[in-house]
């Protein structure tokens, strides 16, 4: 470790943007519109998400929308209506998106369906299966997904409404019914919507290394207990843990958060200071809107789209699962904690600094292992295993105040996480080492889901593969 760490620090020392260009245009490409034009919604309005034409990516949009929150002054997008922080959101939208995917697979076939499911019969409509899929889904999520079930129903009604009558839209209704019941009950008694305290999770007396809440709601406290969708357990891959306060990697780790992720630091470039801001909106959003986008510029069709789409989703739901298990497994402190405190460490590297505050504010919740490399990492995963290559170019955006570039544009799907990682270190939430861990947790996740689900139709499935909760 103490090599990346040293990479690590050279690739901060300089300026963070590696195998990154900014790109001026943030409007995605237009995509071919499905059979029936859907209609504008809150959500979705056509002028600003043409991408959405299409059945799986508007029931995808508006997923999204009904699971991301609009955030402070609509800083996420003021068509969201969700109340979902990005680590609960992550495991909704793997949800949502394994009923999209299973009523695409229902009328396309080529692809192993999540749950079990109907085949369509001929001139079935993919707008109408999927539309009561995702809709009914959402709904049967309630009232854990805390949407405002009023939008939901008016976009739905809208989106049937566009649909012609006839055998063709009344059967896709009764294939996506059918697909949202199965999905939900895979999901019943999940750890959804849980009662569980810091309490609960066994937290520790406060100690040097111990974090401590801050003000306000503590998130996460259900994810370690929720049930993942492909892993066998959140703790499947558990990483070891964090570095001991006293050895010299913790002490670079500290030395460079203090240095470049200060709000006031004077070592961190401009350039890394948007890049540290440019991740700090909601990456639920960033990712579902890029995937769109990438979907669309690949030409991909209906079940490859929703393939794509549930593959990513869900190796990022449970990323955040592992990730959340892990954080409340090992209760590591945060910088903003660890540098005021660093008398009592037992390392004399470390120099405390009460005056010390991060770029921006702290997620309340424990710091290792990074929660944003293990998602990201496992969405590149996933995105890396659909594709069958990492050299795919590909493009996110951000709605973050203070970004500058507010479009970022890598030629490599990993070159994300690289940008991910050095990111946390410079906005001030993490330790480098944390990131790595991250990392390499959410890469585990990601291959595992990709080798186990949503495989060709006629791939052997692993005999001793066993989906959670069955």
């Amino acid at each position: 470790m103490k090599s990346r760490l040293a990479v690590g620090v050279a690739l901060l020392g300089a300026v963070a943007s590696v195998g990154v260009r900014p790109a001026a245009a943030a409007t995605p490409p237009t995509a071919t519109p499905p059979t029936a034009t859907p209609p504008t919604t809150q959500c979705a309005p056509v002028a600003r998400f043409p991408a959405a034409r299409t059945p799986v990516a508007f029931w995808s949009t508006e997923a999204r929308c009904a699971i991301v929150p609009a955030g402070p002054g609509g800083t996420f997008g003021s068509e969201n209506f969700g109340t979902k922080f990005p680590g609960e959101a992550a495991v909704l939208m793997g949800i949502v998106h394994v009923a999209i995917y299973d009523a695409a697979v229902a009328i396309a076939g080529r692809y192993q369906p999540y749950a079990a499911t109907p085949t369509a019969p001929a001139h079935t409509s993919p707008e109408a299966a999927i539309a009561t899929a995702a809709y009914d889904t959402l709904t049967g999520l309630q009232p854990q997904l805390g949407a405002d079930q009023t939008i939901l129903d008016g976009d739905h009604a809208a989106y049937l409404a566009a649909i012609p009558e006839g055998s063709s839209k009344s059967t896709g209704i009764a294939i996506g019914a059918k697909v949202a019941r199965a999905v939900l009950a895979l999901r019943a008694n999940d750890g959804r919507g849980c009662s569980t305290t810091l309490a609960d999770l066994g937290a520790p007396a406060p100690a040097p290394g111990v974090w401590q809440p801050g003000p306000g709601t503590v998130l996460g406290l259900c994810l370690p207990g929720m049930r993942p969708l492909a892993l066998r357990s959140g703790s499947q891959f558990r990483p070891d843990g964090p570095n001991a306060l006293t050895s010299r990697t913790y002490a670079g780790d500290f030395k460079q958060v203090k240095d470049l992720g200060r709000i006031d630091s004077t070592s961190r470039t401009p350039e890394q200071t948007s890049q540290a801001r440019f991740w700090t909106d909601h990456d639920i959003r960033q990712w579902n809107d890029g995937m769109l986008r990438l979907a669309t510029a690949r030409g991909l069709d209906l079940v490859r789209t929703a393939r794509m789409l549930a593959m990513a989703h869900v190796a990022g739901g449970d990323a955040m699962i592992a990730c959340f298990d892990a954080k409340y497994h090992y209760w590591f402190w945060r910088p903003y904690q660890a540098i005021p405190l660093a008398d009592s460490d037992g390392n004399p590297r470390t120099v405390s600094d009460s005056s010390w505050m991060p770029l921006a504010t702290t997620p309340n919740f424990p710091e290792y292992p990074s929660a944003h490399a293990c998602h990201s990492t496992a969405v590149v995963n996933a995105l890396d295993s659909f594709f069958g290559t990492d050299k795919v170019r590909f493009a996110l955006d951000s709605r973050a105040p203070g970004v500058t570039e507010p479009t970022r544009t890598y030629r490599r799907l990993h070159d994300v996480v690289t940008d991910v990682d050095q990111a946390r270190v410079l906005v001030g939430f993490h330790f480098f080492s944390s990131d790595l861990q991250g990392s390499a947790l959410g890469g585990k996740v990601g291959r595992y889901v990709t080798r186990h689900y949503f495989r060709a139709e006629n791939a052997i499935v692993t005999a001793a593969m066993t989906r959670p909760g069955v």
